[in-house]
C-alpha cells in the first residue's frame, strides 16, 4: 500500500454505578423498556440534574490508570442536537474543560510495544437505545427505550496514533482489560456498556498532512471494529486511486453485509452549539481526593504481567493472557499458593506455575469463552485445580481424564479425590490390570500387530489408542507404552 493508515478511536464506556449520572434511576441492564426513567432523564420541564459523585470517581481512577493529567477545573456543557434517542434535544457532556487530558495506553502491537496517546477522557450522559425495524438506513419505523438515557458514560478519545485495524483491536482489548481490572465498567459490548466509533483516513507515505477522515459507527464487537476498518481502508484507497474525492462523513457498519454505508455528513464541534451547562456548577478536583484514588488503585496489568514473569517464570505470552482478566490472574496466583500447601507429592515451583497457566489458558479458557463467563463465575475453586494437577502428576489420573474432571468442576465444583472415585476415573497403572486389555486389542487387531512386528512403528500409536479407548482413558500412558513394547517384543520371538 502506498498510503499510511491513520486511525483515532472514540470509546464510550458505561460506568459501574448503581444510579444514573444526574438522577436516582437505576443503572441496570435488562429491564423492560422505559421502566427505569424519571422526569430528570426524560428531560421534562422544570427538573434539575445533580452530579453522581461515584461516576466522577470512576472516571478519575481510569484517568490515573492511563497516566492522564487531571485539570483542577472542569465543567459540563450542553451539546445541542436533535435525535429521537435524546429526549432533551441536548446532551449534557463536556467540551473545552474535560475531567482529564494527555495520557497514554501501552499496547503490544505487531511492531512491538507502542504507546497510544489519550487526548481526553470526559464524562457525559448516555442516550436512549434506538431499535430499527430493518436496516438503519431503510427502517420502516424506530422504537425508543429511554432506560439507558442518563446512564453515566465515559468517553475516551485517542490521538490518531493507530496505524492498522489490528492495532485498533489490540488497543480495545488492552483497554477493556484495564477497565475491568480497576472495576470501572463490565465492558460488555453485547449489553452496550462499551461502544466504539473510529475515525479513519489515508495519507500518502511521507506526507505530513492528514487525509480526509470518515467516522465509522455501529460496530458491536472488537472483531467488527477490525473488519469495518479493514473495509473502510480498502474503500478509501480504491476511491482515491479512481480519482474520487473522500468526503468527511459518518458511515455505519453493516455486519451482515460486511460493508460501511453513508449515514450523514460529519458534524463539526460548532454544529453542536456547545455552551456551559447552566444547571450544574463547575467542578474543582481536590488533590487530596486524587491522592486517595491513586492509592486505592490495584496493581495494574502491565506491572502484574512483569511480576508474574519474574516470580513464576512464565513467558511473556502466557503472562499477557493471564492479566487480560484480573479474575484469571488472581485465580492463577491463589492456585499456585494452594498447590504449595497440599500434602503428598510436591511439584517443582516452575513446573507447577506452567501447569496451572496451561490449564487456565487451555481447557478452562475454552469453557469460559463458550459460556461467556469469567473464571470466578464458575464453581471451580483454586484448591480444586491445584489438587487435580497434583493427581495428574502422581499418575492417579491421566491428562485426558483431567479434561473431563476440570469441566465437571467448572460446572459443579467438588473434591477431585471424591469425584474420580465416584466416576471410576482412577488411572490403571498395574501391569496385571492392563494385560487383559492388551491381549484383547492384539486379538482384535492382528494386522496392526503384524505391521508393528514388520517394522512399522506408527502401528504402536494405533494400538495405544485402542487400549486407551478400551480403558475409557484410564490407562497410565507411560506404563502402557512400555508394556505394549515389551509384549510386542515377546511376539517377535
Amino acid at each position: 500500500m502506498s498510503y499510511e493508515v491513520v486511525i483515532g478511536l472514540e470509546v464510550h464506556v458505561e460506568l459501574l454505578t448503581n444510579t444514573k449520572l444526574f438522577c436516582s434511576c437505576a443503572n441496570k441492564f435488562g429491564a423492560s423498556p422505559n421502566t427505569q426513567v424519571c422526569p430528570v432523564c426524560l428531560g421534562l420541564p422544570g427538573v434539575l440534574p445533580v452530579v453522581n459523585r461515584k461516576a466522577v470517581e470512576l472516571l478519575l481512577k481510569s484517568a490515573l490508570a492511563m497516566d492522564c493529567r487531571i485539570p483542577e477545573y472542569s465543567k459540563f456543557d450542553r451539546k445541542n442536537y436533535f435525535y429521537p434517542d435524546m429526549p432533551k434535544n441536548y446532551q449534557i457532556s463536556q467540551y473545552d474543560n474535560p475531567l482529564s487530558v494527555d495520557g497514554y495506553l501501552e499496547i503490544d502491537s505487531d511492531s512491538g510495544k507502542k504507546r497510544v496517546r489519550i487526548k481526553r477522557i470526559h464524562l457525559e450522559e448516555d442516550t436512549g437505545k434506538s431499535t430499527h425495524l430493518g436496516t438503519i438506513d431503510q427502517s420502516l419505523y424506530t422504537l425508543e427505550d429511554y432506560n439507558r438515557a442518563g446512564v453515566p458514560l465515559m468517553e475516551i478519545v485517542t490521538e490518531p496514533d493507530i496505524s492498522s485495524p489490528q492495532e485498533a483491536y489490540d488497543f480495545l482489548t488492552t483497554l477493556k482489560a484495564l477497565l475491568q481490572w480497576i472495576r470501572v465498567s463490565d465492558c460488555k459490548m453485547e449489553e452496550g456498556s462499551l461502544r466504539c466509533d473510529a475515525n479513519v483516513s489515508l495519507k500518502k507515505k511521507g506526507d505530513e498532512e492528514l487525509g480526509v477522515k470518515t467516522e465509522v459507527k455501529n460496530m458491536n464487537s472488537f472483531k467488527a471494529v477490525r473488519s469495518a476498518l479493514a473495509f473502510e481502508i480498502e474503500r478509501q484507497e480504491k476511491a482515491i486511486e479512481n480519482g474520487e474525492r473522500i468526503i468527511q462523513e459518518t458511515r455505519g457498519w453493516e455486519d451482515g453485509r460486511g460493508i460501511t454505508i453513508s449515514l450523514r455528513s460529519k458534524e463539526y464541534a460548532h454544529d453542536y452549539r456547545y455552551f456551559p451547562e447552566p444547571d450544574l456548577v463547575p467542578m474543582k478536583i481536590e488533590k487530596s481526593w486524587l491522592k486517595e484514588l491513586e492509592e486505592s488503585l490495584p496493581e495494574l496489568p502491565l506491572a502484574r504481567k512483569s511480576r508474574l514473569m519474574k516470580d513464576y517464570g512464565i513467558d511473556e505470552y502466557d503472562a499477557g493472557l493471564l492479566v487480560s482478566s484480573k479474575a484469571a490472574a488472581d485465580f492463577f496466583e491463589e492456585t499456585f499458593r494452594q498447590s504449595k500447601n497440599l500434602t503428598g507429592k510436591q511439584i517443582p515451583a516452575l513446573q507447577a506455575a506452567r501447569e496451572i497457566s496451561n490449564w487456565i489458558k487451555g481447557d478452562i479458557s475454552k469453557y469460559l469463552n463458550a459460556k461467556g463467563l469469567e473464571i470466578n463465575d464458575t464453581a471451580l475453586k483454586p484448591g480444586q485445580l491445584a489438587k487435580m494437577i497434583q493427581l495428574i502428576s502422581e499418575g492417579t489420573i491421566s491428562g485426558k481424564i483431567g479434561k473431563s474432571l476440570v469441566e465437571l468442576m467448572l460446572e459443579k465444583g467438588g473434591d477431585p479425590d471424591i469425584i474420580i472415585k465416584e466416576k471410576g476415573w482412577v488411572q490403571i497403572s498395574g501391569t496385571n490390570e492392563l494385560l487383559p486389555y492388551l491381549k484383547s486389542v492384539f486379538e482384535e487387531n492382528p494386522t496392526v500387530v503384524k505391521d508393528f512386528l514388520d517394522g512399522k512403528e506408527k502401528a504402536l500409536a494405533f494400538l495405544v489408542g485402542k487400549v486407551m479407548k478400551a480403558t475409557a482413558g484410564r490407562a497410565n500412558p507411560e506404563v502402557l507404552n512400555k508394556l505394549l513394547k515389551d509384549e510386542l517384543e515377546k511376539l517377535k520371538v
